[in-house]
């Protein structure tokens, strides 16, 4: 599944979209941002509450396809700038992490890619 197949299946709101082919072959879901470093994966769908520009370090070094901002959190400015200026896919949903999680879960899972 891509990115821009993840976009328009779940709704997400775009804040940044440089790259809607890219592949996505899992998800996490975590807010601590050294958790989510020594945890998600490359090509990873990443969710999260946390909306500063660490976010779009963290996902530059973990290479996750895209960056999920859930609970109705929209960037600060810096990380809006950031994602654009190094290319990170940034979306966003009003659904609670929980959901939107389970959510991203049945899409890779039907696709056997979890």
């Amino acid at each position: 599944m891509t990115v821009g197949t993840l976009q328009k299946a779940l709704s997400l709101e775009v804040f940044h979209l440089s790259d809607p082919e890219r592949e996505i072959s899992g998800g996490y879901a975590g807010d601590l941002l050294s958790w989510v470093m020594g945890r998600a994966r490359e090509n990873d769908a990443w969710l999260t509450i946390m909306s500063n520009q660490n976010v779009a370090a963290v996902a530059l070094m973990t290479d996750v396809a895209c960056v999920v901002l859930t609970e109705g959190v929209r960037p600060d400015p810096d990380l809006l700038r950031r994602a654009e200026e190094k290319g990170v896919n940034l979306l966003g949903t009003e659904e609670d992490t929980f959901t939107a999680a389970l959510r991203v879960g049945g899409l890779t899972a039907s696709r056997e890619i979890c």
